[in-house]
């Protein structure tokens, strides 16, 4: 560190030295002969041993001395005239310091988080490359693309330390010290060097800028600026880094997620029931959702934050074989305001049906009705684990991609930056220039968002503007452009992109209706399973609970089925299953088999729910019909009440053959 203060007004050269003044008694102005000493070998060495001696000790003490000058603080150095000064502009480091440090902590390590490479989400992977957190773009540590990859963004420390020091560099320049330039001072800086180390507990900075500052004839320079500042951002990062890598290896967001779904949702089972099970999507979406805030805001890391241990539930508590520092904390946040994916299967329209076995012909033989129902989830959500000082002073937080496919988490990411998952990505093929065109009915022009289906990958294209867009497909035979308009029904257009370079997609608007259920002419509000099938699928509607429909112009399969009270009991029966089996070690190999039986008891049960009208009706819906009209109403034929498990079987057989009389008015 150099320092200068020079006085206009100094008579002294500020780097000259005094001279050494010696006297010596036998000087004098008379002419004398030097006079020589004779010294023994002996003496001459210790005479060199003690010179040798004196300039060490000297150079240790100048040494010494220069440390402890150094070692004070600059604002104790610095003339008490500029000394204001110099302390506001170390307020300016301090406060950009802090400011960086809160940057790192809220973006996830990362400040510039605006240069990133911004990679959008799609129908398919609802994750972008960052998450929207109240407004500040938090960068994924671990997502999956838009187009199905695998991707980590996880910054190093250097990365951190970096990004600091080229924050500081940037905004120490912008220090305001005009309220003294306006007293007279004179301030001028120089090109400023920085360098950052982050520490456990705290951040070494060292800037390298000329501050020079001038008032009347006196003038400082003070070229070296370095200090110490507390911060917990490092420690906060060895925890995020621990709980990402524990993430990583034991997919323990995506474990706590499959309970959820075991416990919030229809899975897999088995009720006794001659009555369809019908679960409504939205609902179980909903539930779901609910179930995921619930859960992973109760999830802790084993350390000593909590109230008290007891009253935490040790479900919740993750080990991830780390101590955590005392002085933090750890919360793990979801919102339903997120992005989040939900495909379930199998699925008809809106609702979840299971349908009975036992009620349908042929089957007389079984005695009873069950409903076996298994459901197939696809679930993805992003959670955001925030590393807190009990102080409450500084946040250190990263967001994660939870995937769950097929009831199960997905496969951990072994130390590669991005890794396939689906095979050969075809979206990112994209060669073939196609243009799109989108209408009404009344060939109006509309604007819809396009994707484009190939194989088992859906692309996001974008949006016509005007009804029109020009953009680049992959090459693909026989795919699907998608075109979704709000207020119309989603419309799919077969097209091969290897060849056919243009498309006009015409969208039918939806018109909603209520619906009015008669039975034998009445109006009903018993239970319902109400579906209109078109070419562009199943719309499923779960009456009372239900009433509207959107429709738009098409020919639809109708078909009701309608359900009442019932208390109908089935007695215990038991009944013989015969198997084919392998007749002993040598038939398993030259296929042999014998009949083995056994006897399966079925417990007594009660039915609920029968069947006790319905039927089916094929119609088409002119856009004319829709235009004029409020509601459809369905009339169906009712049958009686079963008393006798062959009555429910019966029922079953003569529904299917009635028909539903079709009104819209």
């Amino acid at each position: 560190m150099i320092e200068k203060f020079i006085s206009k007004r100094a008579t002294r050269d500020l780097y000259s030295c005094p001279r050494l003044a010696i006297n010596d008694k036998n000087s004098s102005s008379r002419k004398h002969s030097p006079t020589y000493r004779t010294l023994t070998p002996l003496s001459q060495n210790r005479s060199q041993i003690t010179i040798f001696v004196i300039v060490a000790i000297l150079i240790v003490a100048v040494v010494a001395l220069i440390l402890v000058l150094r070692s004070q603080s600059k604002s104790e150095s610095v003339p008490a005239i500029f000394s204001p000064v110099y302390d506001s502009f170390l307020e300016c480091l301090e406060q950009d310091t802090r400011l960086g440090i809160s940057g790192l902590g809220t973006g996830g390590g990362h400040i510039y988080t605006d240069e990133l490479k911004f990679e959008p989400g799609s129908a398919y992977m609802p994750f972008s490359s960052q998450l929207d957190f109240y407004g500040n773009a938090v960068p994924y540590w671990y997502y999956v693309s838009g187009s199905n990859i695998e991707k980590e963004q996880v910054p190093k420390k250097e990365d951190m330390e970096k990004e600091l020091a080229r924050f500081l560099k940037e905004s120490i320049q912008s220090c305001n010290l005009r309220m003294y330039e306006d007293q007279g001072y004179v301030i001028e800086r120089g090109k400023p060097i920085v360098n950052v180390k982050i520490n456990d507990e705290s951040i070494d900075v060292d800037l390298k800028m000329d501050l020079k500052i001038k008032k009347d004839d006196k003038t400082v320079i003070i070229d070296s600026h370095k200090k110490n500042y507390d911060s917990n951002i490092g420690n906060m990062y060895k925890v995020a880094k621990n709980i990402y890598d524990h993430e990583q290896s034991t997919l323990f967001l995506e474990n706590y997620g499959v309970d959820v779904i075991r416990n919030y949702a229809p899975v897999d089972g088995v009720e006794f029931s001659c009555a369809p099970k019908a679960w409504v999507a939205l609902n179980v979406s909903e539930n779901l959702r609910n179930g995921i805030d619930a859960n992973y805001n109760s999830l802790k890391i084993k350390g000593d934050y909590y109230e008290t241990k007891e009253d935490v539930n040790k479900y919740f508590v993750v080990d991830t074989g780390d101590k955590l520092p005392d002085n933090l904390q750890v919360n793990f946040l979801t919102s339903k305001y997120w992005p989040y994916g939900l495909d379930i299967a199998p699925s008809k329209g809106d609702l979840l049906i299971a349908n009975p076995i036992g009620n349908q012909e042929g089957l007389g033989a079984l005695g009873f009705c069950y409903v076996p129902y298994h459901f197939v989830y696809d679930v993805k959500y992003p959670v955001l684990i925030q590393i807190i000082d009990q102080q409450g002073e500084e946040v250190f937080q990263f967001p994660v991609a939870v995937v769950i496919k097929g009831n199960n988490p997905r496969q951990p990411v072994k130390g590669a930056e991005s890794v396939d998952l689906g095979g050969k990505d075809v979206c990112q093929y994209r060669t073939q220039k196609v243009e799109i065109d989108t209408y009404d009915t009344n060939l109006n022009n509309i604007d819809a968002d396009i994707s484009f289906n190939c194989l088992s990958q859906s692309c996001n294209i974008g949006r016509t503007l005007n009804g029109k867009i020009i953009e680049y497909f992959p090459q693909c035979v026989n795919g699907f452009i998608v075109a979704n308009a709000e207020g119309y029904d989603t419309t799919k257009y077969q097209i091969s992109t290897n060849r056919e370079t243009e498309a006009s997609v015409i969208l039918d608007k939806l018109y909603t209706l209520e619906i009015n259920l008669l039975v034998n002419g009445r109006t009903s509000n018993s239970n319902a399973i109400i579906s209109f099938e078109d070419e562009n699928g199943a719309k499923s509607i779960l009456y009372p609970e239900q009433k509207t429909v959107s429709l738009s112009e098409g020919n639809y399969d109708i078909k009701v089925q309608v359900y009442g009270d019932s208390s109908l009991t089935i007695a215990k029966t038991t009944k013989e299953q015969c198997y084919e089996v392998p007749a002993g070690t040598a038939g398993g190999f030259l296929g042999i088999t014998k009949k083995e039986c056994v006897d399966i008891e079925f417990p007594e049960t009660t039915l609920s729910q029968v069947l006790i009208g319905g039927g089916n009706a094929q119609y088409y819906v002119l856009e004319s019909e829709l235009i004029v009209s409020k509601a459809i109403t369905l009339n169906v034929e009712g049958v009686e009440t079963p008393k006798t498990i062959e009555d429910v079987q019966n029922n079953q057989e003569t529904i299917e053959s009635k028909i539903v009389d079709v009104i819209l008015k």
